[in-house]
């Protein structure tokens, strides 16, 4: 080929060169840092925490400093400090931000659309900004279960109070409906709900029977008409109490059973009194006594036993009275003469 005919494509690759060139941004001499690597945003029940991976430099022995700046959905940019946001997010070491850290007051609003951007600083060196995908609280929240579980068996059913997982300062905006998945222990689940209340009674549960049961929240933001269902709490399980019927069941059975028992007992004692009489009155016979004699004489045998048993032995005089006839009446003394 001629070098003629090389000087057309020269000029046409000049054209393309010099209108790239053009159309690039100016380069930022003080950009020459790495960016933070997979910045994540935690949203837990109130909790707004954004974090990122450490920038590592092996030829600086400053550390490397970040700065977060935020926006609202049309808003400017806004440095994160505790005039504006109520925590300092600027030039911090610290490789996150908890937005909600500081105070209750702390952090962004619920219902709002937050956008966050994040770069790394080194004395005049600075990367490039990493702006993360906007998020609404609400819309994107990840709800957690139900606190301060208490449950209180009853009678024929459970009674179970707890508290929001995060509070809700207008609860005109969005509010918490609860569910409670409730099983006899090895039987079939059930869910009761949604309920408003924070206290809910579990009953017609049968008494004296296992129940488990978890309770689970549900988040509604009234402004779009979202739900987002949130985590179960832990598995508890709780024996119920007996009713009113089933007590009384219980003390009539008791007392029937108590009745029968002493009847069948005073019934087995009369059959055994009567078959087994004559060993019973043996047992309960007193024993024959030692005479005093021989007992006295085993205590010391050198008395004559046999001479002071004659002696006890031997008869006595017998002994009478004389009387003799003084006087008669008048009458029984004429009686006694015409006998005569």
């Amino acid at each position: 080929m001629r070098p003629t005919r090389l000087w057309p494509l020269l000029l046409l690759l000049g054209v393309f060169a010099a209108a790239a060139a053009a159309a690039a941004p100016p380069s930022d001499p003080l950009s020459q840092l790495p960016t933070p690597q997979h910045p994540k945003i935690r949203l837990y029940n109130a909790e707004q925490v954004l974090s990122w991976e450490p920038v590592a430099l092996s030829n600086s022995t400053r550390p490397v400093v970040y700065r977060v700046q935020f926006k609202y959905t049309d808003s400017e940019w806004f440095m994160t400090d505790i005039m504006s946001i109520g925590v300092n997010c600027t030039q911090i070491t610290a490789t996150e931000c908890d937005f909600t850290a500081a105070s209750p007051s702390a952090g962004f609003p619920m219902d709002f659309n937050v956008t966050l951007r994040l770069r790394a600083e080194l004395g005049a060196l600075h990367s490039a900004w990493v702006t993360m995908p906007w998020f609404q609280h609400y819309r994107n929240v990840t709800v957690g279960p139900p606190e301060n579980i208490e449950v209180t068996p009853g009678e024929g059913s459970l009674i179970i109070r707890f508290s929001s997982p995060f509070d809700i300062a207008d609860t005109s905006t969005a509010l918490f409906w609860y569910y409670v998945h409730y099983w006899e222990k090895g039987g079939i689940q059930q869910v009761k709900g949604p309920f408003r209340s924070n206290s809910i009674s579990l009953d017609n549960l049968k008494p004296f029977r296992v129940y488990c049961l978890q309770v689970q929240a549900q988040l509604l933001w009234n402004k779009s008409n979202i739900f987002r269902l949130g985590h179960l709490s832990n598995t508890s399980c709780y024996e119920t109490m007996a009713d009113a019927s089933t007590e009384l069941q219980q003390v009539i059975l008791i007392s029937v059973g108590t009745f029968s028992l002493l009847s069948v007992l005073a019934g087995a004692c009369f059959f055994l009194v009567l078959k087994y009489r004559g060993l019973i009155k043996y047992w309960f016979h007193t024993p024959p006594s030692i005479p005093l004699q021989i007992e006295e004489y085993l205590k010391d045998p050198t008395q004559p036993i046999l001479e002071v048993l004659d002696k006890d032995s031997s008869p006595k005089d017998d002994v009478w009275d004389s009387v003799s006839i003084i006087s008669f009446p008048e009458k029984e003394q004429e009686d006694v003469l015409q006998t005569l």
